[in-house]
């Protein structure tokens, strides 16, 4: 039976590795490798109810990540449908390149904190193709953002959803993610910046023709007003986690349900036409549903293989190969660069429970760390990778060349500042 799970779980992997070769969502890939191994669990189990009982349990936290994702996926949205996120590139005035290229990275990688990395780079990016008219400009300051998205992401419990796992596992808490991570993901970031941005100096950025700057969806102060909100709500649910002891779903769909409120009284009197554009129901339709689905397929996929015993033998593995947490960690970093990180990730919730490793232990914040950040060294390696190249149809061989030892130097500065801070404090 192991055999065949493990079969049957690499052929899922591959079909989402090559899921454009193939032109076969991922998500469709995922979903069907979770339900083979499900299936073929209780086919071999003499045990129907125990089976049944293990998948309903692993449901329960599976439900609980993809009810967060949904309603932060939701409130993201409607911030751009009001375009809020406006807002903030209006305040981009400068021409020099290379202090550009700083403001750039440096809002990416904050307002990937508070948001998610792939949201921030779909907006980042979109906004230096406002500001940018040289492609090749425009592809260097899109290797930039994938670097800050990712590492931006990987020390807040909203920035990435790898981190939102461990958090909702109880694999660490949202203080100590922050306070650990925030300084080796900062150098993750700056590291390449400043390599790229020295690079820079003294070039000047041609911007493209100049387009009507007003608000398609909305008044400026009404832009202003929705992003404010948006982003206290965001920030409220790890609050509310730590208050009340609920999942941080709870949180995040009361969050939700305000921002519904506040902008159905905000529109009280807009026309139902434009409104309808700007509404809760336009929002849950522009989110990429697929790939809720995707995480539902993948983490079900992976819950099998750890009810079938497989990934505690793999952490038996890794152990006797490589005998340190620090070297595990590093190998699933660069591992997910291949690799989509998310399954990395339930996987090593798998391998290792919190008796091993207990809440916030360095191996967890570590593996945030690592995975957060590895999949910036190839393109492909992380959503916010995948979704810049669809965007600005960045080739696989120009991001190797320019980008990928950039994000190998911050990956590996960011690795040398964590390993630091575990030793002096």
């Amino acid at each position: 039976m192991e055999f065949l799970l493990i079969l049957v779980f690499i052929a899922g992997y591959l079909a989402i590795a090559f899921e454009h070769p193939l032109h076969l969502n991922k998500a469709a890939s995922a979903l069907l490798t979770g339900g083979i191994l499900w299936t073929l669990l209780i086919i071999f189990s003499q045990d129907y109810e125990m089976i049944n009982e293990e998948l309903m349990h692993h449901l329960s936290e599976i439900a609980s990540i993809v009810f967060f994702l949904l309603g932060a996926m939701t409130i993201v949205e409607l911030i751009d449908g009001h375009d809020g996120f406006d807002v903030i590139t209006r305040q981009l005035a400068t021409k020099n390149k290379s202090k550009l290229l700083i403001i750039v990275s440096f809002i990416t990688f904050f307002l990937s904190a508070l948001l998610d990395n792939l949201t921030t780079a779909i907006v980042m990016t979109s906004l230096c193709i406002k500001l940018i008219d040289s492609r090749q400009d425009r592809l260097l300051f899109a290797g930039i953002i994938i670097i800050s998205a990712n590492a931006g992401g990987a020390w807040s419990p909203l920035g990435d959803v790898t981190t939102t796992m461990l958090w909702i596992g109880n694999q660490v808490t949202a203080f100590n993610i922050i306070k650990t991570l925030i300084v080796p993901s900062l150098v993750v970031a700056i590291v390449p910046t400043l390599i790229l941005s020295m690079k820079m100096r003294g070039q000047y950025i041609v911007t493209p023709a100049s387009e009507n700057q007003e608000s398609p969806n909305g008044q400026p102060k009404e832009s202003k007003y929705i992003l404010i909100m948006g982003v206290l709500l965001l920030l409220f649910v790890p609050i509310f986690k730590t208050l009340t002891h609920l999942p941080p779903f709870m949180g995040m769909l009361i969050a939700l349900s305000i921002m519904w409120i506040y902008t159905t009284l905000l529109h009280r009197r807009t026309q139902a036409g434009a409104y309808k554009k700007m509404s809760v129901a336009a929002a849950l339709q522009r989110i990429d549903s697929s790939s809720i689905l995707f995480f539902l397929g993948i983490l079900l996929a992976v819950s099998a293989l750890q009810s079938g015993g497989l990934l505690p033998k793999l952490a038996g593995y890794l152990n006797n190969a490589l005998g340190n947490d620090y070297l595990i960690g590093i190998a699933l970093g660069l591992i997910s660069a291949i690799v989509d990180n998310v399954p990395l990730v339930a996987a090593a919730q798998g391998m290792y429970d919190l008796t091993t490793y207990p809440t916030d232990h360095p191996f967890w914040e570590f593996l945030a760390l690592t995975t957060g950040t590895g999949g910036s060294c190839i393109i492909i390696g992380s959503a916010a990778g995948v979704a810049v190249m669809g965007i600005e149809k960045v080739e696989f061989v120009w991001y190797l060349r320019k980008i990928s030892w950039l994000a190998l130097l911050g990956f590996v500065a960011g690795i040398g500042v964590f390993l630091l801070q575990q030793a002096v404090f």
